[in-house]
């Protein structure tokens, strides 16, 4: 039972996005990685996409639910966001997503 309990539960989706400064991208990757690493619980994983040849970019975390990134909030991922926030040539718009479908290279018939 715990199996189809676990088969109906949704994971979320953090998404941010964004365009860095001229040049500024490879610096926010660092820091990017940085702020990810110090995750723990109900982390399930992320991405880092960029429009090549520019400065703009995704980001796209997974949860296991939406408290578990307030969860994750530690004073190291903190620290990583504000030396972050200068780089950007505009605040990132970002929002929550309920991932509804998820398909997987050995999930397919």
């Amino acid at each position: 039972m715990s199996d189809f309990m676990d088969f109906l539960k949704h994971k979320y989706a953090y998404v941010a996005l964004g365009e860095f400064k001229p040049g500024k991208f490879e610096e926010a990757r660092e820091l990017y990685e940085k702020a990810v690493a110090t995750y723990n619980e109900g982390f399930k994983g992320a991405y880092l996409l960029q429009l090549p040849g520019t400065d703009k970019g995704i980001a796209v975390i997974f949860w296991e639910g939406v408290e578990d990134m307030d969860a994750n909030q530690t004073d190291a991922y903190k620290a990583a966001l504000e030396q972050m926030s200068h780089l950007f040539a505009k605040p990132p718009e970002t929002n929550f997503y309920e991932t509804i479908t998820e398909i997987l290279p050995d999930s397919r018939i």
